[in-house]
């Protein structure tokens, strides 16, 4: 049976997240979630949830200090970078155990086209060169790079994006977990001959790339961005390993 003898703070807004908080109130735990506050209607975790940026590193700091939280765990998206950068300078100056929580990026496999680009802009610039009708799953954060450019676009978002976006677009709000033949059916309906996607990773969302694979498209890839260097695992169980070797949480 699990004791705590502390408590840790989560930030989150992914599914390791979700299974990460559960993973630690099931054992006892206390537990904070911080979600940024983007998506309109979050899936909310388990335990305590706050919602909202901390205001940088300051007030990030601030918040570690007031609360006097025993170990945090980092994990946002993989393109989340601002929030990772600032969770790293916090907790390195206030003295406070970090570890990241990243699933792995995705793996091309046999049959793959893919193009790699360093950024959502890169992206764009390169994008004419691979077709006319675009299937863009970048998220409505970036849409503006493709705002200029005279191709047709399906956008699919978890919730409505602000101008500037594609001036042909069809707009398709929808989240995760796809199928094959869902992606595939969206793919020929709307005559899709190039895919964008960041490499996010996870199964939520595979299923676009399994169905471009299959049809033979291009995709045009975003890579992670650099993020900071500390201790990162892969998985829940890694994150609650750590745990147990700093003394959060220990067993009687």
């Amino acid at each position: 049976m699990a004791v705590v003898s502390g408590y840790v703070l989560v930030l989150g807004g992914t599914a390791e997240a979700r299974s990460l908080a559960a993973a630690l109130v099931d054992r006892g735990v206390r537990v904070v979630s911080s979600l940024a506050g983007r998506v309109r209607a979050p899936r909310l975790p388990v335990g305590e949830v706050r919602v909202g940026g901390f205001g940088g590193v300051d007030g990030l700091r601030a918040w570690l200090a007031r609360e006097g939280v025993d170990a945090v765990v980092d994990a946002t998206h993989p393109f989340a970078e601002r929030i990772s950068w600032s969770a790293a300078e916090a907790c390195a100056a206030e003295g406070v155990p970090l570890l990241v929580l990243r699933r792995p990026g995705w793996t091309a496999r046999d049959g793959d086209d893919w193009h790699w680009v360093s950024t959502v802009d890169s992206a764009a610039a390169v994008l004419p060169g691979y077709g006319s009708r675009v299937f863009l799953t970048t998220g409505r954060q970036g849409l503006s790079a493709f705002a200029s450019l005279d191709l047709w676009f399906l956008v699919r978002t978890v919730d409505e994006p602000k101008p500037p976006v594609p001036q042909r677009m069809r707009l398709l709000l929808d989240r995760g977990p796809y199928t094959v033949e869902g992606e595939l059916g969206l793919m020929r309906e709307h005559g899709i001959d190039v895919l964008v996607s960041k490499d996010s990773g996870g199964r939520l969302t595979v299923a676009k790339l399994d169905a471009a694979r299959e049809l033979g498209l291009p995709v045009v890839m975003v890579r992670r961005p650099a993020v900071p260097d500390v201790g990162r695992v892969g998985s829940v169980d890694g994150v609650l390993a750590w745990l147990i070797e700093g003394g959060v949480l220990r067993f009687s």
